[in-house]
C-alpha cells in the first residue's frame, strides 16, 4: 500500500504545489506554451504566474524561449527532460495509488 508520506517525500515543493503541477501539466500536453497562453488557461495575474514559471525554471522543470512573431517577441515555455521525468514518475506514482486503492 502506498502511503501519504511517500506522496509527500517523492515530490519536492517546488513541483508539489497546485498551480506548479497544473503548470507542469499543461507543458507535457502542449510541449511549448507561450506566456499569454497560460496565463489563459491558468487564470492568473502576470505576477503570480510568472513567480511560479521562475520556480519551475529554477528547479530545472521548465526552460523559457524568446522568439520573434510577427506579432512581436513572445515568451515560450516548455518542459526539460528532468520536468519530463518527473512528471512521468508523478503519474506511475498515481497509478500505482489507484491500482492500490482497488
Amino acid at each position: 500500500m502506498v502511503t501519504m508520506d511517500e506522496l509527500y517525500t517523492q515530490f519536492d515543493g517546488v513541483f508539489f504545489e497546485k498551480t506548479r503541477l497544473s503548470i507542469v501539466t499543461l507543458l507535457n500536453q502542449d510541449e511549448k506554451l507561450a506566456f499569454t497562453a497560460l496565463k489563459g488557461r491558468l487564470g492568473l495575474s502576470d505576477g503570480a504566474l510568472y513567480t511560479h514559471l521562475e520556480k519551475l525554471i529554477r528547479g530545472n522543470y521548465v526552460q523559457k524561449e524568446r522568439v520573434l512573431t510577427p506579432g512581436g517577441a513572445e515568451t515560450r515555455y516548455r518542459l526539460t527532460s528532468y520536468g519530463h521525468e518527473t512528471f512521468r514518475g508523478y503519474v506511475d506514482f498515481l497509478g500505482r495509488l489507484l491500482e492500490t486503492d482497488r
